[in-house]
């Protein structure tokens, strides 16, 4: 079971692979922003249950995309995936998918994390939340995003850079809730509030907390998992933001990692047989618990690390919104001085 768990951990950190071969019958092609040491274990396995063999090459989602679309009718792949709606619905967008109807992907996976075409599915859901030093803050002082805007945060907040995407969903995420308006001076009482210059990466950012540079940061959760198994007694705690409102749209804002057929699958049958793999009850606790994310399949229970930073709701806005808004989110950042 080390073993596993050293192979599944996953920085997301590309690689890309030789060009496969043209598939055969009993083969399916992914193209995947999601490293070797995540999928291979699980094609593996897939291939040892159904005598189908899975080729893959890895690489960001940038080129992955740019490559479907120069590649057209003649790409090796079936199978597209990646991490965040952002990029899901940007391929979608650019007609590099195709609607799937399957009863067990509907079955597995909530509405709210499915593309409404249904031409993507989620796979694993990354909670971003707020995390807090301890030793500096009471969890009564906290309360929602909008609220670290408040004066009250002045020289207390550290967030991660706006160039992003997990950010840049989130905010996407608040102007469907909000408005630009509303939600333009969110961000700038958020960059009021800064202790510091924006961070490049979640964990430095929690590193900061941490040390007492400011009290409070947002991060996905994975990031706080890591770091406290390589440091468990860091002042560090996971707060729920946004729980006590009422309407569909409060609760923790939530992203997806997430795949879908590609429009000129050579393989169809196959990589929808392998999507719904990815979807069970099986294929979920591997895909999820070693990289400390929420499965998305809701049958499914979480990893006992996960599970101990307590229960939360999440917003049920549909995550293809953060992709549709993405743009509007970012011009919206740079106006607010949020870099």
């Amino acid at each position: 079971m080390k073993m596993l768990s050293k192979l599944l951990a996953v920085l997301a950190v590309p690689t890309l692979l030789a060009m496969p071969p043209t598939a055969s019958a009993a083969e399916v092609v992914v193209y995947s922003a999601r490293n070797e040491q995540l999928i291979k274990p699980l094609f593996d396995a897939y291939t040892r249950e159904t005598g189908v063999e899975v080729k893959f090459v890895t690489d960001k989602e940038g080129p992955l995309m740019a490559r479907l679309k120069a590649e057209g009718k003649n790409t090796p792949a079936d199978l597209f995936l990646t991490v965040d709606a952002g990029n899901l619905w940007q391929a979608a967008q650019e007609g590099l998918l195709r609607p799937v109807n399957s009863t067990a992907l509907k079955a597995n996976i909530p509405a709210h994390l499915r593309d409404p075409d249904n031409e993507w599915f989620g796979l694993s859901v990354r909670a971003r939340t707020v995390v807090f030093n301890r030793n500096r803050v009471k969890p009564g002082e906290l309360s929602t995003y909008e609220d670290l805007a408040d004066p009250k945060w002045k020289g207390r907040l550290c967030l991660r850079t706006s160039k992003k995407v997990y950010n840049q969903s989130l905010v996407a995420m608040m102007i469907w809730e909000h408005g630009e308006d509303q939600t333009e001076q969110i961000v700038r009482g958020w960059v009021r509030n800064l202790a510091t210059d924006p961070f490049p990466d979640d964990t430095k950012a929690l590193e900061a907390v941490a040390a007492g540079l400011c009290d409070a940061t947002l991060v996905n959760t994975y990031y706080f998992g890591r770091l406290m198994e390589k440091k468990p007694n860091l002042p560090l705690a996971v707060f729920w933001p946004n729980q006590s409102l009422k309407s569909r749209d409060a609760g923790v804002h939530v992203n997806v990692s997430g795949a879908g057929v590609t429009r000129h699958a050579k393989h169809e049958k196959e990589a929808v047989r392998l999507l719904e793999w990815l979807s069970s009850d099986k294929a979920q606790n591997l895909y999820a618990d070693e990289n400390m994310e929420y499965p998305a399949n809701p049958r499914v229970k979480w990893d006992a690390r996960v599970t101990s930073w307590g229960s939360f709701k999440q917003n049920l806005i549909n995550v293809a919104e953060a992709g549709k808004l993405q743009a509007k989110a970012v011009m919206l950042m740079d106006r607010a001085g949020y870099r």
